[in-house]
Protein backbone atom coordinates (compact mmCIF):
# COMPACT_ATOMS: atom_id res chain seq x y z
CA UNK A 1 0.00 0.00 0.00
CA UNK A 2 1.44 3.36 -0.85
CA UNK A 3 0.39 7.10 -0.10
CA UNK A 4 -0.36 7.79 -3.66
CA UNK A 5 -3.01 4.75 -3.68
CA UNK A 6 -4.85 5.51 -0.55
CA UNK A 7 -8.78 6.46 -1.13
CA UNK A 8 -10.99 7.30 1.47
CA UNK A 9 -14.20 4.41 1.62
CA UNK A 10 -17.20 5.19 -0.34
CA UNK A 11 -20.00 7.90 1.26
CA UNK A 12 -16.80 8.90 4.04
CA UNK A 13 -17.43 12.35 2.58
CA UNK A 14 -20.68 14.18 1.68
CA UNK A 15 -21.21 17.06 -0.23
CA UNK A 16 -22.00 20.04 2.25
CA UNK A 17 -25.93 20.94 1.80
CA UNK A 18 -25.91 24.20 -0.88
CA UNK A 19 -29.57 25.94 0.51
CA UNK A 20 -30.98 28.55 -1.70
CA UNK A 21 -29.90 27.52 -5.11
CA UNK A 22 -33.49 27.43 -6.59
CA UNK A 23 -36.63 24.93 -5.59
CA UNK A 24 -35.92 22.40 -7.70
CA UNK A 25 -32.93 21.14 -5.38
CA UNK A 26 -35.38 20.93 -2.44
CA UNK A 27 -33.79 23.62 -0.69
CA UNK A 28 -34.71 26.76 -2.24
CA UNK A 29 -37.29 29.69 -1.46
CA UNK A 30 -37.37 29.05 2.72
CA UNK A 31 -33.33 28.10 2.34
CA UNK A 32 -34.07 24.90 5.00
CA UNK A 33 -35.00 27.81 7.79
CA UNK A 34 -38.97 27.80 7.86
CA UNK A 35 -41.43 30.54 7.13
CA UNK A 36 -41.21 34.15 8.36
CA UNK A 37 -40.21 35.03 12.07
CA UNK A 38 -37.00 36.04 14.12
CA UNK A 39 -35.24 32.07 13.54
CA UNK A 40 -35.47 32.59 10.14
CA UNK A 41 -34.99 36.54 9.65
CA UNK A 42 -30.98 36.49 11.70
CA UNK A 43 -29.96 34.21 14.51
CA UNK A 44 -30.98 33.57 17.84
CA UNK A 45 -28.00 32.80 20.98
CA UNK A 46 -28.41 28.71 21.53
CA UNK A 47 -30.56 28.90 25.03
CA UNK A 48 -32.78 31.81 23.99
CA UNK A 49 -36.63 30.53 23.96
CA UNK A 50 -38.23 33.75 22.84
CA UNK A 51 -38.51 35.56 25.57
CA UNK A 52 -39.61 33.42 28.39
CA UNK A 53 -37.82 32.49 31.25
CA UNK A 54 -35.12 29.96 30.02
CA UNK A 55 -34.87 26.43 31.22
CA UNK A 56 -31.11 27.18 32.72
CA UNK A 57 -32.86 30.39 34.96
CA UNK A 58 -35.97 27.95 35.47
CA UNK A 59 -33.98 25.78 37.32
CA UNK A 60 -33.21 25.07 40.93
CA UNK A 61 -29.81 25.69 42.17
CA UNK A 62 -27.27 24.57 44.85
CA UNK A 63 -25.26 26.89 46.64
CA UNK A 64 -21.76 25.58 47.09
CA UNK A 65 -20.21 23.39 45.35
CA UNK A 66 -18.89 18.99 45.58
CA UNK A 67 -15.46 18.52 46.52
CA UNK A 68 -14.78 15.52 43.60
CA UNK A 69 -11.66 14.14 45.33
CA UNK A 70 -13.48 13.79 48.79
CA UNK A 71 -12.65 10.81 50.56
CA UNK A 72 -15.57 9.21 51.79
CA UNK A 73 -15.26 6.86 54.89
CA UNK A 74 -17.42 4.21 56.38
CA UNK A 75 -18.49 4.50 60.08
CA UNK A 76 -17.50 1.92 62.40
CA UNK A 77 -18.98 2.10 65.96
CA UNK A 78 -17.65 0.99 69.33
CA UNK A 79 -20.51 -0.89 70.47
CA UNK A 80 -20.38 -2.71 67.26
CA UNK A 81 -17.25 -4.04 68.03
CA UNK A 82 -17.96 -5.01 71.53
CA UNK A 83 -21.01 -6.65 70.14
CA UNK A 84 -19.49 -8.49 67.04
CA UNK A 85 -15.51 -9.41 68.34
CA UNK A 86 -14.53 -11.40 71.25
CA UNK A 87 -12.07 -10.21 73.83
CA UNK A 88 -8.40 -10.23 72.39
CA UNK A 89 -9.53 -10.52 68.44
CA UNK A 90 -7.85 -8.29 65.88
CA UNK A 91 -10.28 -6.18 64.27
CA UNK A 92 -8.87 -4.62 60.73
CA UNK A 93 -10.48 -4.48 57.51
CA UNK A 94 -10.92 -8.05 56.23
CA UNK A 95 -12.36 -9.29 59.44
CA UNK A 96 -14.73 -6.40 59.12
CA UNK A 97 -15.35 -7.16 55.85
CA UNK A 98 -16.29 -10.90 56.94
CA UNK A 99 -18.81 -9.96 59.66
CA UNK A 100 -20.00 -7.87 56.69
CA UNK A 101 -19.81 -4.57 58.84
CA UNK A 102 -17.83 -2.60 55.62
CA UNK A 103 -18.64 -3.92 52.01
CA UNK A 104 -15.15 -3.54 51.22
CA UNK A 105 -11.67 -4.33 53.13
CA UNK A 106 -9.79 -2.10 50.74
CA UNK A 107 -12.29 0.72 51.01
CA UNK A 108 -11.71 3.34 53.97
CA UNK A 109 -13.09 3.37 57.04
CA UNK A 110 -13.10 4.82 60.66
CA UNK A 111 -13.90 3.68 64.05
CA UNK A 112 -15.88 5.98 66.05
CA UNK A 113 -16.41 6.54 69.93
CA UNK A 114 -19.75 5.48 70.25
CA UNK A 115 -20.79 3.01 72.47
CA UNK A 116 -18.97 0.79 75.01
CA UNK A 117 -16.64 -1.48 74.56
CA UNK A 118 -16.04 -4.06 77.41
CA UNK A 119 -13.10 -6.01 76.31
CA UNK A 120 -9.30 -5.86 75.28
CA UNK A 121 -9.27 -5.32 71.06
CA UNK A 122 -6.35 -4.93 69.17
CA UNK A 123 -7.50 -2.60 66.34
CA UNK A 124 -6.22 -1.24 62.66
CA UNK A 125 -7.55 0.83 60.87
CA UNK A 126 -6.92 4.00 58.63
CA UNK A 127 -8.74 6.48 60.80
CA UNK A 128 -9.45 6.75 64.51
CA UNK A 129 -11.65 8.75 66.40
CA UNK A 130 -9.70 10.42 69.42
CA UNK A 131 -12.53 8.83 71.47
CA UNK A 132 -12.15 6.03 70.10
CA UNK A 133 -8.75 5.77 70.85
CA UNK A 134 -9.24 6.48 74.32
CA UNK A 135 -12.10 3.81 75.04
CA UNK A 136 -9.68 0.96 73.03
CA UNK A 137 -6.79 2.00 75.69
CA UNK A 138 -8.71 2.12 78.66
CA UNK A 139 -10.24 -1.21 77.43
CA UNK A 140 -6.77 -2.64 77.66
CA UNK A 141 -6.34 -2.76 73.60
CA UNK A 142 -4.53 -1.53 71.16
CA UNK A 143 -4.72 0.79 68.04
CA UNK A 144 -2.90 1.02 64.78
CA UNK A 145 -3.95 4.24 62.49
CA UNK A 146 -2.57 3.26 59.20
CA UNK A 147 -3.79 6.39 57.28
CA UNK A 148 -4.01 9.33 59.75
CA UNK A 149 -5.74 12.82 58.87
CA UNK A 150 -3.29 14.89 56.92
CA UNK A 151 -3.59 18.03 58.85
CA UNK A 152 -0.79 19.76 56.82
CA UNK A 153 -1.31 23.13 55.51
CA UNK A 154 -2.22 23.25 51.64
CA UNK A 155 -1.02 25.85 49.06
CA UNK A 156 -3.16 28.60 50.62
CA UNK A 157 -1.62 31.20 48.47
CA UNK A 158 -4.74 33.96 49.04
CA UNK A 159 -4.10 33.20 52.50
CA UNK A 160 -0.68 35.18 52.36
CA UNK A 161 0.28 38.64 53.00
CA UNK A 162 1.45 40.92 50.39
CA UNK A 163 5.39 40.68 49.97
CA UNK A 164 6.04 37.60 51.49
Amino acid sequence: MDQHTLRQPEGAKHARKRVGRGNSSGHGTTATRGAKGQRKRGTVRPGFEGGQISVVRRAPRLRGFKNPTRVEFMPVNLSTLSDRFAAGATVDGVSLAAARLIDDANKPYKILGRGELAHALTVTAPRISESAKAAITAAGGSFTETAPADHTPRNRVHLRKAGN
